[in-house]
């Protein structure tokens, strides 16, 4: 996903309008968008997944219409031309999303995992992505680099499979990463909230570089 496709999420989710302050976020906006582009969906179905009320799907809904992302119908929502654009261009860069099962490096109950292609050059300490994830609800998030043939966590561990074997089974085995790639692992207390707090972490790897 490029730049400018997270700075468009960005302006959608923080519109101001009349009424009350909206209850949703960046991670509603891509999720929803996720959901469309699997089908089409109703504005029920789609609030019952993003487990918010029918006023701010409403408003998720006339957003990213405004934004010429989604179509309306009478079957529901579908992703437009330019919708279906930017999806593709999203999932060649977040090429996977898993949850995944506990290991050494997993801290609550549910774990998410995500891969983001060749994107290792904007990871420095792990911290911003940690941070991002705690924001987003979640207990924290490891961020883990495919580098030189191997898995490393920046001032952690130099070689991931030797420190943390478990872990790195799982992520070679579910996440198949090549060099260059960056790995998220984002826990919580709720499958929901490790799912937006790794994609929260996630996002933090994009810049406008």
């Amino acid at each position: 996903m490029s730049y400018a496709f997270k700075q468009l999420l960005e302006k959608i989710a923080s519109e101001k309008a009349p009424g009350p302050s909206a209850s949703f976020s960046v991670f509603h906006i891509l999720r929803a968008l996720e959901l469309i582009s699997e089908e089409t969906i109703g504005r029920s179905k789609l609030a019952e997944n993003l487990e918010v009320g029918e006023g701010t799907i409403r408003t998720i809904i006339n957003r990213l219409k405004a934004a010429d992302l989604i179509a309306i119908s009478k079957a529901g929502c579908t992703l437009t031309s330019k919708g279906l654009r930017l999806w593709r261009e999203y999932k060649s860069i977040f090429k996977k999303k898993i949850e995944i099962g506990k290991n050494e490096l997993t801290i609550a109950n549910s774990s998410f995992a995500i891969l983001i292609k060749n994107h290792g050059h904007n990871v420095k300490s792990g911290v911003e992505q940690r941070d991002a994830a705690v924001m987003a609800g979640a207990k924290g998030a490891t961020t883990i680099m495919f580098k030189k043939g191997r898995l490393k966590i920046p001032s952690v561990s130099d070689d991931v499979a030797k420190d943390f074997p478990e872990a790195a089974k799982q992520i070679v085995r579910l996440l198949e990463p090549e060099e260059g790639d960056v790995i998220i692992v984002g826990s919580a207390e709720s499958l929901g909230k490790a799912e937006y707090g790794t994609l929260a972490a996630a996002l933090t790897v994009l810049s406008d570089c």
